[in-house]
C-alpha cells in the first residue's frame, strides 16, 4: 500500500511521499534520486520540473509505480486528462489491484466524456475496496452500480472466451516459460534479457521484472495469490516474485532448474542438471 501526505500547495490531489523504500521491488538508486527531486519541486509548487523529474524516474525504472501515480495526479492538475490518463493506465498493466489508480482512470475517462470506458474501469473495482464508496457514487452519477457493471462485464468475458481466435505474441527475445493468471494476464519468461513479460487481455506488452537476480528464466508458476515462480537456469535457484513484485529465493542449490508446475500447495521443479524432481510445500 502506498503512503500519501496531503499537501497545502495548489494540488488537489494525492501525492506519494518522499521515500526510500520500493513501490515494486527493488528501485534503482538514481530513480529514486530522481522522484525525491520530483518531491521537492512539488514542494516548491514547480509542477511541470516535477513531473519531468518523475518521468525521469520512470525511464530509469519503468516499474515505478508512485512515480506513475506521482505524475499523473501532477498532469491532471495541469488539465493534460489525456496524458494524466495514460500514466494511471500504466500502472493498471504493472499492478492490477492498485484499485486507487482504477478509480482515477475511470473519473479520468469520465470527464474525457468516454463513459463506457469509465464504467469498465469501474467494474474491477471491489465494493469493500477503499475507494468503493468514491466508485458507487461514480457509478451512480452514470446510473449504474458496481453490481450492475461487474455482471455485465463478467457476461462480456464468456463472450469474449467463446470468441478466441487463433493469433501470435511478437517480439519477444528467447521466450521460454508461459503462465497466466486469473485476470488473464500473460506472463513469459525471456531467456537471453532476464526478463519477464507480461501481456494483459489487451494484449499490450509491458516489462513486468527485470532484474539482475534474474539469470536464465525457464519455468514459470503461478500460485492462487498471484505470486510467480521462476525457474532460474542459470543461477540454480527458484525464484519468488509477490504481488509488490518484491523478489525472494525460495528454492537454493537445485541444479539447472527447468520446468514448474504446482498442485495442491505443492510445486514441483524438474531439475535437469541432476536428473530429478523436487518438490517443495509452497507456505513454508
Amino acid at each position: 500500500m502506498k503512503s500519501y501526505n496531503l499537501t497545502k500547495l495548489l494540488l488537489t490531489g494525492l501525492i506519494c511521499a518522499a521515500a526510500t523504500t520500493a513501490s515494486f521491488g527493488e528501485i534503482a538508486t538514481d530513480a529514486k534520486l530522481q522522484y525525491n527531486k520530483g518531491i521537492d519541486f512539488y514542494k516548491l509548487g514547480q509542477f511541470e520540473e516535477s513531473a519531468n523529474c518523475f518521468k525521469r524516474a520512470i525511464d530509469l525504472d519503468p516499474n515505478y509505480i508512485d512515480a506513475y501515480y506521482n505524475l499523473g495526479s501532477i498532469l491532471e492538475y495541469l488539465n493534460q486528462k489525456e496524458a494524466a490518463l495514460s500514466v494511471f493506465k500504466q500502472i493498471i498493466l504493472r499492478k492490477p489491484e492498485d484499485y486507487e489508480a482504477v478509480y482515477k482512470t475511470a473519473v479520468l475517462s469520465k470527464n474525457l466524456g468516454e463513459y463506457e470506458k469509465a464504467k469498465m474501469y469501474l467494474s474491477l473495482i471491489p465494493p469493500n475496496s477503499k475507494v468503493g464508496i468514491q466508485a458507487q457514487k461514480l457509478a451512480a452519477e452514470m446510473e449504474t452500480t458496481l453490481t450492475e457493471l461487474q455482471k455485465t462485464k463478467a457476461q462480456e468475458q464468456e463472450a469474449q472466451a467463446e470468441e478466441l481466435t487463433d493469433g501470435m505474441y511478437e517480439d519477444i527475445s528467447s521466450p521460454t516459460g508461459l503462465v497466466t493468471d486469473k485476470n488473464g494476464n500473460l506472463y513469459i519468461a525471456g531467456f537471453s534479457e532476464n526478463t519477464i513479460f507480461k501481456i494483459g487481455p489487451d494484449n499490450k506488452k509491458i516489462v513486468y521484472i527485470k532484474s539482475e537476480k534474474i539469470d536464465g528464466p525457464i519455468g514459470l508458476a503461478i500460485d492462487d495469490s498471484n505470486n510467480i515462480y521462476i525457474a532460474n537456469y542459470n543461477k540454480n535457484n527458484v525464484l519468488k516474485v509477490d504481488t509488490n513484485g518484491t523478489i525472494t529465493e525460495f528454492v537454493t542449490d537445485i541444479k539447472s532448474p527447468y520446468c514448474l508446475y504446482i498442485n495442491n500447495g505443492m510445486l514441483f521443479i524438474s531439475s535437469q542438471g541432476s536428473n530429478t524432481v523436487v518438490r517443495r510445500k509452497l507456505n513454508r
